[in-house]
């Protein structure tokens, strides 16, 4: 296998790998100022579409993470930058939070019912049977089927909630279409992450703490990859995939020294 070029921009998930459960992973605070002295280009990215740059900057802000809005990526921005680049200045009927709409109307998209593009569904907190009768007959009409993430449920105090992938389902069901994600595991993500701040995937990597999402993307994407232990995939289930991240690592503080 030919050596990688050296790591000149840095990809890292957030949830699992900067923090966990709304708490610092310890190291992240360390490697965030390392890479901002550095001058590398690199991104936050997240799967979740709830929230708007802006939104997550200020979460993070509040636990000693300080990352500016433009080095923060979400599936809603990658979807709403799909959404562009496929049918510019068009229409959707949109299921999801502030992160989603957001990002469609920051492309000049119009949020409609009536004869839409698209069905574009994202996460929110409250899933109404309203919405998705509608969604589903707006798809049987023709309206084609986006969604920003394949993630089946997500995380609480509680529990586990359902989540984009699953709702996605009951809509696949009700009507036969399938969607099209355009958040991790797709390589698409990746590659619009890196375009944004002008990195090459060779000479790019990707810390996550999923196997299924963070590493497969982006090993199809082409980066270096890195698994850090501090959340989902545990040791013991790494081995099970029948795909390797680049390096284990016990948490991002292992990576400060690395870049």
């Amino acid at each position: 296998m030919a050596e990688r070029k050296p790591i000149e921009s840095w990809l890292t998930d957030m949830d699992g790998v900067l923090m966990h459960e709304g708490i610092p992973v310890p190291g992240a605070d360390a490697f965030v100022k390392r890479l901002k002295e550095s001058d590398r280009p690199f991104l936050v990215l997240t799967n979740n579409s709830i929230y708007t740059p802006r939104d997550l900057q200020a979460r993070l802000g509040r636990i000693g993470l300080d990352v500016p809005i433009e080095n923060i990526w979400t599936s809603a921005l990658a979807t709403a930058q799909f959404l562009d680049d496929q049918r510019p200045g068009g229409s959707a009927y949109v299921i999801g939070e502030a992160g989603l709409t957001t990002a469609l109307h920051d492309i000049g998209y119009v949020l409609s019912d009536a004869d839409p593009d698209y069905v574009v569904l994202g996460e929110t907190r409250t899933y109404s049977f309203e919405a998705l009768t509608k969604a589903i007959r707006l798809i049987n009409a023709g309206a084609r089927f986006i969604a920003t993430n394949p993630d089946e449920t997500g995380p609480s105090a509680e529990g586990a909630l359902p989540a984009t992938g699953s709702v996605a389902a009951l809509i696949t069901k009700a009507t036969g279409q399938e969607p099209y994600f355009v958040g991790k595991p797709n390589p698409l993500m990746m590659r619009a992450g890196l375009n944004a701040i002008g990195a090459h995937s060779e000479s790019s990597a990707m810390i996550g703490d999923r196997m299924d999402t963070d590493v497969r993307a982006g090993m199809e994407a082409g980066l270096e990859t890195f698994l850090v232990l501090t959340g989902v995939t545990r040791p013991d289930e790494v081995e099970r995939y029948p795909y390797r991240p680049s390096t284990v690592v016990d948490s991002i503080a292992d990576l400060v020294d690395r870049v």
